[in-house]
Formats: C-alpha cells, structure tokens, sequence
C-alpha cells in the first residue's frame, strides 16, 4: 500500500522491531532515495529550523524525490516540514518509535495525507520463517519443529536481534534504551525510581487487572494522577498496552479496572522479577500481540456473575477469545467453558473460541458452538478478523 500512492509513509513501533529495515526496504523500490537518521548523535541539537538548510545538503548530493525520515519525532514541529515536502511531490517515509505520532502530531497537521503501519517484534509465523521453517510442509518432523519453535517464542518473544543472537543482554539494552532514551529523557521524568518500579511491577504482572489508585498506594505514588500519566508514557513507548473491560457505556469502560499486556515475552522475561514459569500469561499475551497485530479492537468482557473471557473482539460482528494453556483438568476445562459460554449468553454470540497450547476440539453448549484451537496453528492461519 505505501507504494501505490504519493501519501507520506509512517511505521511506527517500539524500537529495535525492524523499522528502519522495513523503510529502507519500500524506499529501495524507488530509483534513488536520501536517508536521515534522527538518532544519529551528531544531530542530537537538531531543531525544526534546520531541516531547510538539511534538504538544501540533500539536493547537492544527487535529485532523489524519496526522503527517508527515520526516528523523526526527537525533532519538535517534524510534521511541518514532512508536509511541505509531501505538498512539493516528495515522496516522505518517516519512523518513529512513538505512539503518539499515530494521534496529535499526524492528526493536526496530515490528516489524510499519510499512510501508517504499526511495527511489531516478529510475529510466530514471521518467527517460523526467520528459522527457515517452512509451514507448507506437512510432514511430523517439520510439525515437530514447529512445536519446538513455538515453545521458545513463547519464552523468548521476537526481537529480531535477539532472535539471531540468542543473548540476553541484547533484550535488558532494548529494555532499558527504551526507558531512559526515549521516556524518562524526552518527557523529562522527576522520579525516575518510581517509574521503573512501577514499569517493572507492571511487567511482572502482566495480563493481570489493576487500578491506578491501588497501584499508587501500592508503589508509593503520591496520586493516582501519577500512575495515570506514567502509565501513558509507557503505552507512547510501545512497552505496554492497557485494555479495557467492556460495556455499552464507555463512561463505565474508564472507570473500571483495565488489564496490561506487553509488547515482547521474551522483553518480559528478561527484566520481570519471576517466581513461576507463567505459561498461561505467557500464552495469553502473545494472543493479545496477535490481535494487535492483525488491527483489531479488544476489551476484556465480565459477565453478570462475574466470569470472565479474556478477549472480545469487535471485527465484523463480536468475537469472544478465552487463553487457556491447558484443559487436562477438569476442573480448568469447567471453569473456562463456563466463562466463555456466560458470556456468549450475554452478548448473542453464536461462536467462542478457546484457544490452547496444544489441544483442539469442537464443543456443542447451549448458547452456540466453542472451538478449541491449538495457538500456535491460530496464529499461523489466515487472519479471519477484520483489519482496521
């Protein structure tokens, strides 16, 4: 899609996902391009009344109409600049690893003017094909090696250099570049102690429901207001992701607890204080990273009795997603059917899935049908879910 028009190209992501890889590979299909890094050190004083001497340097080396912008939100009023060159027929590819450039910055000043993707680490069938694991095959050893693949993408997520180097300390430096680079620096945060630990909490309890005046009364914050704010810098930093529980009446969605997914497992693994293997949570947000992935609206859904399935998804029509890594227990199994068919009841859905770590199964309930899909062949099948 960024190829076939002229509109200005945005990949945004958290840093070290391949954007800068994934720009150079569209602006390599045009006959020549200039490229611009941002994080550059030697550009460090670099402000928005620069860019007409920079563009001035870039003409003298050659006639290139592809710009390449990469990490272009450390300079205050880019957006400015990227739409004069968009309005004089330059074709502009910016990146960035800032949500926010998916609302204030893009919505004020090139509404209409830009394409966006949203760049993620590796998804397991991106990670698949980065092991030269080929999913056409059919064959028990090709299986046998995508089960083995999957348990390790679980634990260790898809950070593209983490994938190919196998080595710790590449993930605790993402983790820690994107917390004192790109937040604690840029929004010029007075306790910094207080926004790691509750960084750190939140990732040790990842999936799990909280508020944010328990979690200052908790962590020592002075206001919830705090935990508020905080919180939305690490969602601008793409490390975490809150959901909502929801209802008809989004006044009640603000006001009740929401649940916090991250953006990497292995990224959690790899700075969380751990007691536990975690599987299930492990499983249930690399679902969430699916889901995200593939562009669709979630909420977390409690029924009347309060039971509750992990995901509702608005595509087409509702989708309801309950995670379970096993249902060997009978016990786990009642407890998840039951859930998930409450909540069928109340939302007219005909269809629920429960997705697994390796089991699958149809089950006939009174509210409709509930299939059982191992995870790792959910994410590797064709997206049935409507993109936004």
């Amino acid at each position: 899609k960024h190829l076939r028009t002229n509109q200005i190209s945005v990949i945004t992501g958290v840093r070290r996902s391949g954007k800068s890889i994934l720009t150079l590979q569209i602006a390599d299909h045009y006959d020549a391009f200039h490229f611009v890094s941002f994080d550059d050190e030697r550009l460090i004083s670099f402000v928005v009344g620069d860019f007409n001497d920079m563009l001035i340097e870039l003409k003298k080396t050659g006639n290139a109409q592809t710009i390449v912008l990469d990490e272009v939100q450390l300079v205050e009023g880019w957006e400015r600049f990227v739409r004069r060159l968009n309005d004089e027929g330059y074709k502009v590819i910016v990146t960035g690893s800032n949500a926010r450039m998916l609302s204030s910055e893009l919505a004020t000043h090139l509404t209409g003017r830009y394409l966006k993707t949203e760049l993620f680490p590796l998804s397991y069938a991106e990670y698949l094909d980065f092991c030269n694991i080929d999913v056409s095959d059919k064959s028990s050893e090709t299986k046998a090696r995508m089960l083995v693949a999957f348990d390790h993408y679980l634990q260790h997520g898809g950070f593209p250099e983490y994938v190919k180097t196998d080595i710790l300390e590449v993930l605790q430096r993402i983790y820690d570049d994107i917390l004192y680079r790109d937040l604690i620096v840029r929004f010029g945060i007075r306790n910094v102690s207080g926004f790691k630990n509750l960084a750190q909490y939140l990732f040790t309890n990842f999936t799990s429901e909280s508020g944010y005046l328990p979690l200052a009364n908790m962590l020592g914050f002075s206001s919830a207001t705090s935990v508020r704010d905080y919180i939305s810098i690490l969602q601008e930093g793409y490390l975490i992701f809150e959901v909502n529980q929801y209802d008809h009446s989004l006044k009640k969605q603000y006001q009740t607890n929401r649940k916090t997914y991250v953006i990497d497992n292995g990224l959690r693994n790899a700075v969380s204080f751990r007691t536990s293997a975690d599987n299930g949570r492990l499983l249930e947000n690399a679902v969430f990273l699916e889901l995200r992935r593939r562009g669709c609206d979630t909420w977390y859904y409690r029924s009347r009795n309060n039971l509750e399935t992990d995901f509702l998804v608005q595509a087409d029509k509702q989708e309801l997603y309950q995670v379970c890594y096993d249902m060997q227990n009978p016990q786990t199994r009642k407890r998840e059917l039951a859930s998930l068919s409450a909540c069928m009841r109340e939302l007219h859905v005909a269809k629920g899935v429960v997705l697994t770590k390796n089991e699958e199964e149809t089950i006939s309930v009174a509210e409709g049908t509930i299939e059982v899909i191992p995870s790792w062949k959910w994410m590797i099948g064709s997206p049935t879910l409507k993109h936004r």
